[in-house]
């Protein structure tokens, strides 16, 4: 029998990377591969398939997105209080695969239903899997960050794989000859619910290897009693699907919902405060800083999923560098892919840049994410001066544009990670992972209305027309990033004195 690894066996790993990281990557991997899958296919599906106009598709992303995101602080919540972060990952992982596979068989008719299930299960799988991947280094370990950049590649190998297979599939530019065509979007949602099912079979062997981490935070309580809230936690979450669906379907429900949570999250927080010291609270304080700064973030950058997939529809050429491609496809994946590309290699520069205490602090790193959002929004604006007649323009310089916003993804996205584990007491952690996954969740709300905005103001245009109004967009976009960016890296001497001791 295998013994069982104590914490600090796994804590005190040789060499840069512990191994259990790469188990939760290949698991995380497999899981964004479903996720960014369906999520590429929403707007083009809701357009195309469901016959909504742009406005209309851009408000019901928005809202899809938002419940995801949303939901991933009540799933930290279960696992903090109840269930613990493996048995919350699989069960969210449970309701995906049920989720996809609704969507595979019944698209149309279905399509809220499986949207549904695939909240929930986001909600309770993806807090947890990154609380874990935190508490395989000790606090002050300098390899945190580079840990969290390579588990960020592994999102996003998973994000390039899914994002631009599931569209590709979908709009028959992919494997044609062998998907039939009245059945091209059930076999692109069929994609999501295999690959969801290798991630969990990955995650029953990364568990032989975990330890204690993530186990259940009532293990000192009777079975029985113990069992009793697990199964309580499991039927309360299945009937709040209805409830989402609902939500969902009707963006209005939405609106009032994010009206609602977020000041609610804070209070919770403030409420938790009280049971930790001022130093922790200082760093709390901290993470909530982060935590606004980066809604507004994803506000912007989640125009990916909304209203630059439409754009890529119907603004783009589809060669990139002389090739024939999807140009969806490339929307949804190129990001990810210059994040496979960079993300070890810019993590390894962070080891470095410590070692030679040259290393710019989170706040700092926050800040230049803008910066290059910024850049990369322009580059989207400029995208109107290589178009033709048709309102085409060119597919290189669009990809351009993702390459210069991937390492703004990774001077935030990552490093926000792992700033949530180090300022965050472990009692804490998986609610303040949620928390920050809470922010995106507003940041895709707000990217839908923001999309929702550019399509109205080019609804009954041409094809140039439509470019045009939504370049001019992204100029907007680009302003308002470089303003946020400038503002982090000035008042990042005050977050420091918050942040105390963590870098």
């Amino acid at each position: 029998m295998e013994q069982k690894l104590s914490l600090e066996q796994i804590q005190n790993f040789k060499g840069k990377y512990p191994k259990q990281l790469w188990y939760l990557f290949f698991s995380e991997m497999w899981e964004r591969f479903s996720f960014y899958g369906m999520r590429g296919m929403l707007a083009v599906f809701m357009v195309s398939q469901l016959q909504m106009d742009g406005t209309t598709a851009n408000l019901q992303y928005g809202a899809t997105q938002a419940w995801v995101y949303a939901f991933t602080f009540i799933g930290g919540l279960f696992a903090d209080k109840i269930l613990g972060l493996r048995k919350s990952l699989f069960w969210g992982g449970i309701l995906m695969i049920i989720g996809s596979v609704i969507l595979a068989i019944s698209p149309k008719e279905l399509f809220f239903t499986g949207i549904g299930f695939s909240i929930v299960g986001t909600g309770f799988f993806k807090p947890n899997i990154s609380s874990m991947v935190g508490q395989l280094y000790k606090e002050g370990d300098v390899r945190r960050d580079a840990g969290f950049s390579l588990f960020y590649a592994g999102i996003n190998l998973g994000a390039l794989l899914g994002g631009y297979v599931c569209i590709a599939v979908a709009n028959g530019n992919l494997w044609e000859s062998f998907v039939p065509e009245n059945l091209r979007w059930n076999y692109a949602f069929g994609f999501a619910s295999i690959v969801m099912v290798i991630s969990l079979l990955t995650f029953t062997q990364t568990q032989k290897k975990l330890g204690e981490i993530g186990l259940s935070p009532l293990l000192n309580l009777e079975k029985s009693k113990r069992k009793m809230y697990e199964v309580l936690t499991y039927i309360g979450s299945l009937a709040l699907i209805p409830i989402i669906i609902l939500m969902v379907a009707n963006t209005v429900y939405t609106d009032y919902f994010m009206m609602i949570i977020g000041p609610s999250s804070v209070l919770y927080l403030f409420y938790e405060m009280r049971n930790f010291s001022a130093s922790e609270n200082k760093k709390l304080l901290a993470a909530l800083v982060f935590i606004i700064f980066s809604i507004f973030f994803w506000a912007f950058y989640e125009q990916s999923g909304g209203s630059l997939s439409l754009f890529a529809a119907n603004n783009l050429q589809n060669t990139l560098l002389g090739v024939e491609v999807d140009p969806n496809g490339v929307n949804n994946s190129s990001g990810a892919l210059f994040v496979i590309i960079f993300a070890g290699l810019l993590g390894v520069l962070w080891i470095w840049m410590a070692n030679k205490k040259i290393e710019p602090n989170t706040v700092v790193k926050f800040g230049l994410g803008f910066l290059f959002l910024a850049g990369g929004f322009w580059i989207f604006y400029y995208t109107q001066f290589f178009s033709g007649s048709d309102g085409k323009t060119s597919l290189n310089l669009f990809t351009f544009g993702w390459f210069v916003i991937t390492f703004g993804e990774l001077c935030l996205s990552p490093i926000g990670m792992s700033a949530m584990t180090k300022l965050s007491p472990q009692k804490l952690q998986a609610v303040i992972m949620g928390m920050w996954f809470l922010a995106s969740a507003y940041g895709q709300y707000f990217a839908g209305l923001l999309g929702a905005n550019i399509a109205e103001a080019s609804e009954n245009a041409t094809n140039l027309e439509k470019l045009i109004v939504y370049s001019e967009g992204y100029k907007q976009l680009a302003v308002y990033a470089l303003i946020a960016g400038v503002l982090l890296i000035v008042i990042s001497p005050l977050v420091k004195k918050l942040m105390q001791e963590v870098k």
